[in-house]
């Protein structure tokens, strides 16, 4: 049967394997969102800058 030090065990892997699953998700989610925002942002700041050329 298992012993009480092997439970915390098989409980510490489980909290460390549960907030490595959330870290990649929540990496795979917002680090596109953020490229995305910088990208268009850097895209609004060229056609602003050839706008005030323009005039």
């Amino acid at each position: 049967m298992f012993e009480f030090q092997q439970y915390l065990g098989f409980l510490l892997f489980l909290t460390i394997l549960t907030i490595g699953f959330w870290l990649m998700i929540f990496l795979a989610s917002f680090v596109p969102y953020w490229l995305g925002g910088a990208i268009s942002e850097l895209i609004k700041e060229k056609r602003a800058k050839r706008q005030e050329q323009e005039n």
